[in-house]
């Protein structure tokens, strides 16, 4: 499973154990194992006794138990003991973030999941916390919290400054939320374009079968491929004269685009 890269995260309830192989065969870039929401009180122990055998060893992320909850403490210390490399920190705030302090090892990723009005707003502080490798968009969660209903693109403002906040941070492209809809493709499919359209890079998955379209959308279409080759074309043969094509001027903000979307070709593996 590759990390910078990865288009898909797939969550897997940590109480069952007998689907983290079925998930890392079902194509998905990151598997989450979740600590927080699939799984009730009473089971959260043996939960931690399934990751603690399997995770280490396969470079899953952890969704832990959020820092102001009773399961918190039990959950970092399996973490340490388990050898954990990837954490997901649910409901991230400063505090939440500064809960994690002295924790876990500096070479631990750590995902920053978006879930609450407070951690929206403090979104430039957990950026530059030092502690995050990426946001991650908690979506249903924050819908909840902030009183918004999302039935489409409500939702989209705060998704832009997700991504305004991972660029200006110097972080990866953040992680799209869930869409809970996965037998419809066609709603999913442009679910997962607008993320891409907004700047996302990767989205969450509730199900394998929404894997593949995830890891597909994510990619430069063909069309996308053969403009920026004839872009790049055009600009080399100019030798940095003003030249258009197709009637449009190829400035550089138009170079560096196509330069983006061929270098993601060239280094996003499928």
């Amino acid at each position: 499973m590759s990390s910078a890269l990865s288009r898909s995260f797939l969550f897997v309830p940590a109480n069952r154990p007998e689907r983290f192989d079925k998930a890392v065969a079902s194509g998905a870039h990151q598997i989450i194992l979740d600590l927080e929401d699939a799984v009730a009180p009473a089971d959260k122990g043996t939960a931690r006794g399934a990751i603690a055998q399997w995770a280490g060893r396969n470079g899953a992320i952890v969704r832990v138990n959020g820092a102001d909850s009773p399961f918190f403490a039990a959950d970092m210390d399996m973490v340490r003991r388990a050898g954990v490399t990837k954490l997901m920190l649910p409901k991230a705030e400063p505090g939440s973030l500064n809960r994690l302090v002295g924790l876990l090892d500096q070479s631990c990723r750590i995902i920053a999941l978006i879930e609450t009005v407070r951690g929206y707003a403090e979104l430039r502080s957990i950026g530059n916390s030092g502690l995050v490798s990426q946001l991650a968009f908690g979506n249903l969660d924050f819908g909840i919290d902030a009183g918004v209903t999302e039935t489409a693109q409500e939702l989209d403002p705060v998704r832009l400054q997700i991504v305004l906040e991972s660029r200006l941070a110097g972080l990866a492209a953040p992680v799209d939320g869930v869409t809970t809809n996965w037998t419809d493709p066609a709603a999913f499919g442009a679910a997962v374009g607008r993320a891409r359209a907004l700047g996302f890079g990767a989205k969450l998955c509730i199900h394998p079968a929404q894997v593949k379209l995830v890891n597909d959308a994510f990619l430069p279409t063909a069309d996308e491929l053969k403009w920026a080759r004839r872009v790049m074309e055009v600009a080399e043969s100019a030798g940095g004269a003003a030249v258009a094509l197709d009637g449009k001027m190829i400035d550089a903000p138009v170079i560096r685009r196509a330069e983006l979307i061929l270098a993601s070709e060239a280094s996003i593996g499928t």
